[in-house]
């Protein structure tokens, strides 16, 4: 669908609709003639010279009217074109209007956030709803699962320490206040969480989350470039045999996420034939017999082959990575964090950079893409439907940047307060760049408790 000939069909019908409300040239022409009555012989001279100049005063004002008229006809299509900015608009604002429903949910705010203090001993930090401030934790009703629980909602794989801090060893404002579990309710609500002036013990919470969304190595690459080592140390290829089948992403050292629909089509593979490469730039550099060794692959129970649903699987590998400056994982995203629309986030791959070309790249490529809404790539002008609330898209309507065969299972990240957050991860869409048609993602955030609920139960 042409967003020119769409943005030019209002244009035609308002004109369309004018023109039988205006005289039409022939009838400005016709009417004087049509409106004469015959006259006798005997006053015809004299009559006559009166009717003439009342015929050549209304001919001058006819043709004036003609003028005018022809004038409107031809310049005021040019006049009122839209700009391709306009049509673009137009287009989205069509398609969005196809299903307003997604526009129309209120969004519901968090009554509890928590965040850890990593310049003071790691303490473990709540804001409540009816409080601007943060509170510091009291140690007494705490548990390891209960931080268990607190680095999941803060998108952490695990919980990796925590331990009491004596408050004499914290400097801290006099001003501060602080908040207590309360020992007869369960779960997070806001009534759970009871303010204090000081904790009876005397001791505060100290929290650690398996480490995530950091980029010791950033650099200042554009999208649509190779992307230099430590830019995504969370991405990762995934290999059967020594070719590349897709991308992945790094949830920590013994977990890698992809999509499903990689490892169905390979399903009865040798299990031993899968590596997963991780810190890896450039495939060339690659020998035999490297990379960690899949020692399971999870498919999420729900996953369709037909429409690509819960496409999404998670690797266990036999033996841990590394973690280094190129190596390290990506945090999943936070509970009831959502990311608007034009959010800009980033793709990466070693996917075709050129929708006929047959080959990988070699090197990692990466390109800057916004966030899309859902109702938007449902429209009849995008998806049609064809996306399910598992799912997300993201990409331009004109179709400069994509992700493209090979990039399938990649990270889909996103910049969250400093942290870096898998958001989606690549799944389908109708050819590579194509206007209209942007990328379709696995929506991470669908599948936080079965990932998590997953990698605790396997070890």
């Amino acid at each position: 669908m042409s967003p020119m000939l769409d943005g030019q069909a209002p244009t035609e019908a308002q004109d369309a609709e004018e023109g039988p409300g205006s005289a039409e040239p022939g009838d400005l022409l016709r009417r004087p003639e049509t409106q004469q009555q015959p006259m006798s012989g005997a006053g015809r001279w004299c009559a006559g010279r009166r009717c003439w100049a009342v015929l050549g005063a209304l001919g001058l004002l006819a043709g004036v009217g003609v003028g005018s008229w022809l004038l409107v006809l031809y310049l005021w299509p040019a006049a009122s074109q839209p700009t391709p900015e306009t049509l673009q608009d137009e287009m989205t604002l069509n398609c969005s209007e196809a299903s307003s429903e997604e526009a129309l949910l209120p969004s519901i705010p968090r009554t509890v956030s928590f965040r850890i203090n990593t310049s003071e001993d790691f303490l473990l930090e709540v804001q409540l709803r009816a409080r601007q401030d943060w509170l510091l934790v009291c140690h007494e009703g705490w548990s390891s699962a209960l931080g268990a629980r607190v680095c999941r909602s803060l998108g952490h794989l695990r919980l990796t320490h925590h331990k009491a801090v004596n408050l004499s060893d914290v400097r801290l404002n006099s001003s501060r206040e602080f908040a207590q579990l309360s020992p007869r309710l369960e779960g997070f609500p806001e009534e759970v969480w009871q303010p204090r002036d000081r904790c009876a013990s005397g001791q505060i919470v100290s929290l650690k989350c398996s480490e995530c969304g950091a980029r010791p190595l950033a650099s200042r690459i554009v999208g649509g470039q190779a992307a230099a080592p430590g830019r995504w140390p969370w991405q990762a290829s995934v290999t059967l045999g020594s070719r590349h089948t897709c991308g992945a992403s790094v949830l920590g050292p013994r977990w890698v996420v992809t999509a499903a629909h990689c490892t169905h089509s390979f399903r009865l593979s040798r299990l031993s034939s899968w590596r997963v490469h991780a810190g890896l730039v450039s495939h060339s550099t690659v020998r035999p017999h490297q990379g960690a060794v899949v020692q399971r692959i999870i498919t999420h129970p729900l996953y369709s082959a037909q429409n690509h649903d819960y496409d999404v699987a998670l690797l266990q590998l036999r033996t841990p990575l590394h973690f280094s400056d190129t190596v390290g994982a990506v945090c999943l995203p936070a509970e009831e964090r959502d990311f608007p629309r034009g959010s800009e986030c980033w793709v990466s791959g070693w996917g075709h950079t050129d929708p006929g070309h047959t080959r990988s790249s070699d090197v990692l490529q990466d390109s800057v893409v916004p966030l899309l809404s859902t109702q938007l790539c449902n429209s009849s002008c995008v998806y049609s439907g064809a996306l399910t609330p598992r799912m997300l898209c993201a990409g331009y309507l004109d179709g400069r940047a994509d992700a493209c065969q090979g990039d399938s299972g990649g990270p889909l990240v996103c910049l969250d307060e400093g942290t870096w957050r898998l958001v989606g991860v690549v799944s389908w869409g109708h050819g590579c760049a194509e206007p209209s048609h942007p990328g379709v993602y696995a929506k991470v955030a669908e599948f936080l408790d079965w990932i998590q609920d997953t990698a605790a139960q396997v070890h």
